[in-house]
């Protein structure tokens, strides 16, 4: 079969044949329809996640077909249409997964970093990872909410905040086009924040009812304007821009972190004890989350903004995300 690989930290994607694998025992194989590709894949070209052993195939937004299931496997079989994401199964023993937290799992697996992910023709996932992907979303539309999707939409049910309430997306790019969608469809008060104007049409087309341009405005002043967030969803890479929504936070607001920026974080504690705001990061969520997002995508009509190209492609696909140039997501098709 063919894959696309990573042969050491930092080379570039290659494509080569190897030997299509085959399911143990509690594993899936999927015939690999499309795989989105995500900014996390990094930490699969750099060999910056603990544990990573190369070569590796990466890719975590994977949407195809089970094509065999190995022995002990009841609940899936051949030719369901299923996702996977970046949460690839847990251990099932540890604090975390007795309490039903699996997420948070001590020793999750992550697709394409713990096994080989979804840059290839086929793909051997635990059974614990599937999701089953919607009659009515194609592969290529599936593929990116099985990460970008997921992580927003799963971080803004669980926020805290009730339809009518005011809730910001700061950043419209890869998660942000999601996240004013899904935040817009659950029924808040949603604005989208970015810097300039050239994104605002596209935002109020998407759900949003106000848009504050960060590079002309007071972000905090326009928001506490508006009556002060609920909830800021954090979509950026950068610390100050976070920390600039802090003042605009409403009574009991947070500020919830899914961008990860490598600058520090510049945290006035004063802004946050009178009004008992909080700041919170979220990972993405387990398979039956991924299957919810996908559910109220297909129901709700939110659709991510996609390019594709060729597996063969990978590597410029890959170089396209992590530059900015993608608009707003980069999926690989495999025949």
């Amino acid at each position: 079969m063919q894959a696309v690989s990573v042969a050491q930290a930092g080379a570039a994607l290659s494509v080569s044949e190897i030997e299509r694998p085959e399911p143990p025992a509690g594993h899936v194989r999927v015939r690999v329809h499309a795989c989105g590709i995500c900014h996390s894949d990094m930490f699969t070209v750099n060999a910056a996640y603990p544990g990573i052993a190369l070569p590796r195939v990466p890719g975590h937004e994977i949407a195809g077909v089970i094509d065999a299931t190995g022995p002990g496997v009841t609940t899936w079989k051949a030719g369901e249409r299923v996702g996977v994401g970046w949460f690839g199964g847990s251990d099932g023993t540890c604090d975390s997964c007795r309490r039903g937290d699996f997420i948070t799992c001590r020793n999750g697996k992550v697709s394409g970093i713990s096994f080989d992910g979804g840059y290839a023709q086929y793909t051997v996932v635990p059974a614990d990872a599937l999701a089953r992907l919607p009659d009515a979303l194609s592969f290529e539309e599936a593929a990116p909410l099985l990460c970008a999707g997921v992580t927003t939409f799963n971080s803004l049910r669980h926020s805290g905040a009730t339809a009518g309430e005011l809730v910001a997306i700061l950043g419209i790019g890869g998660l942000g086009h999601l996240g004013v969608q899904y935040a817009s469809k659950m029924g808040f008060r949603t604005v989208a924040i970015a810097r300039g104007r050239d994104k605002e049409a596209l935002s109020r087309e998407l759900g949003a009812a106000h848009y504050i341009d960060s590079s002309a405005q007071d972000v905090a002043a326009e928001l506490t304007a508006l009556g002060g967030a609920k909830v800021v969803l954090a979509t950026v890479t950068n610390g100050a821009a976070m920390a600039a929504t802090l003042g605009g936070l409403g009574i009991d607001g947070k500020l919830i972190i899914l961008g990860a920026p490598f600058d520090p974080l510049p945290v006035p504690a004063f802004a946050l004890i009178g009004g008992r705001k909080s700041i919170a990061g979220w990972p993405s969520g387990t398979s039956i989350d991924s299957e919810d997002t996908l559910n109220f995508s297909a129901q709700t009509g939110i659709r991510p903004m996609i390019e594709t190209l060729p597996l063969e492609r990978a590597q410029e696909g890959y170089e396209r995300m992590m530059s900015g140039a993608a608009r707003f997501r980069v999926v690989l098709t495999i025949s």
